[in-house]
């Protein structure tokens, strides 16, 4: 799918979205796309065109039981909303987390949907984002414009 981030590459099941990548390349498509992976591109144009600040498609990202976790507290972090890695780490129990909070983030397999984008430094600073920080520069500008009425967060 074209994006105004670029290519995103969008994997899934019958039943449920697994990945949505930022690529540089297009790859094979299947012929036959499910249900599911069509809803999820509707969503996403939504999205992009400041129509949709929730999602309601079935995912199924796959990590580990802690990167699960986090992505899970990601899910509650409003539009428009941002949080530090070390207010997730401490909703976990643990602020001194942080540093595999932001590892679990960086592996999130299902990018915009999952918003890793929402979570910054404990200054309030852009940091780390697997689709580059100007990707995650462009969603909480875009999250700001349509969330709040505010152009610009940085």
């Amino acid at each position: 799918m074209q994006s105004p981030l670029g290519l995103l590459v969008i994997k899934g099941t019958d039943e449920a979205i697994i990945e949505i990548m930022f690529a540089d390349t297009p790859l094979p498509t299947d012929h036959k796309i499910p249900d599911v992976m069509k809803q999820c591109i509707v969503q996403l144009e939504e999205y992009f065109e400041g129509t949709r600040q929730s999602f309601d498609i079935a995912i199924a990202p796959q990590g580990t039981d802690f990167q699960i976790q986090v992505w899970e507290l990601l899910l509650r972090i409003g539009y428009a909303g941002t949080e530090t890695y070390a207010e997730l780490s401490k909703l976990l129990g643990d602020e001194k987390k942080a540093r595999a909070v932001g590892n679990a983030t960086g592996k999130n397999p299902i990018a915009i949907v999952v918003p890793c984008h929402r979570l910054l430094g404990s200054d309030n600073s852009l940091t780390g984002y697997a689709g580059g920080l100007w990707r995650k520069q462009w969603l909480l500008d875009h999250e700001a414009e349509h969330g709040r009425g505010i152009k610009k967060l940085f």
